[in-house]
């Protein structure tokens, strides 16, 4: 199995937890409003933010090392 195809669908697929992370964390806000919860049981609205957060971090880092691999391919090679 090709080691880029599983970088590309792996950082598409932790983007989209963290999306939905996110989304729900301000579902959660906007609940908290209104004297309803949703996930406050297990989780609050920040903490919802901090997991998107700390998996976005994993995104940027398996981009940027696309990148670093990208730039070292297009290299002459001396």
């Amino acid at each position: 199995m090709n080691m880029q195809f599983v970088d590309k669908y792996f950082g598409r697929t932790i983007f989209a937890i963290a999306t939905v992370t996110i989304l729900l964390a301000f579902a959660e806000g906007f609940a908290q409003l209104f004297g309803y919860s949703l996930v406050s049981r297990y989780y609050s609205a920040g903490r919802l933010l901090e997991l998107a957060a700390t998996l976005l971090v994993f995104v940027i880092v398996q981009l940027l090392r696309q990148i670093r691999d990208e730039l070292r391919a297009r290299q002459p090679s001396d």
